[in-house]
């Protein structure tokens, strides 16, 4: 009898058995040591169908809708109104933003500056601010230049930055 035809025969037979379902192993790199598979057998992480799922409850949306002045106060612990030195950075991509807060230095700043931070179409970030008033006076010093109340510790923390008014590009940070 001819060998050919029963080697693909039970070639097909065991091309069948293999689940349609499973992934081709892919081995990156073997360097031998021991199996985990203890450790995995151990946690007896197989599913069991004795156990209900556990149930998500979906948040509920809020009552109302927020608005800005939901988000105020805002307090930057780490900035308060200072001498910032004139430094390079590197940061592309970065579009231009400058950190104000409710104080003297910052109006003055702001009124001194605002033709360069709208030509540059410069984000105003309000890192200290108490009320939506405040706010109001500050925006009506600068129209046009989008100012927002927003905590810049973290900011400040990332380009060591401890005062303001500063404004920050790509390549450089100057008051």
């Amino acid at each position: 009898m001819n060998t050919l035809p029963r080697l693909v025969a039970c070639l097909s037979l065991a091309w069948l058995s293999v689940p349609v379902h499973a992934d081709a192993l892919i081995v990156v790199a073997d360097r031998g040591g021991a199996s985990a598979l203890p450790y995995y057998e151990a946690l007896n992480l197989q599913p069991r169908s004795d156990m209900a799922s556990p149930r998500f409850e979906s948040p509920r949306p809020p009552a109302r809708a927020f608005s800005e002045s939901d988000m105020l106060p805002v307090r930057s612990m780490r900035l308060s109104p200072g001498e910032v030195a004139r430094r390079v950075i590197e940061a592309p991509g970065l579009p231009p933003l400058f950190l104000v807060g409710d104080d003297e230095r910052s109006r003055t700043w702001l009124r001194q500056r605002a033709p360069h931070l709208r030509e540059l179409a410069a984000v105003g970030l309000v890192v200290n601010i108490a009320s939506p008033e405040a706010l109001a006076t500050l925006r009506a010093l600068v129209p046009g230049l989008p100012l927002a109340p927003v905590a810049g510790d973290d900011l400040a923390e990332r380009l060591g930055l401890r005062h303001y008014p500063v404004l920050i590009t790509a390549t450089g940070i100057e008051q």
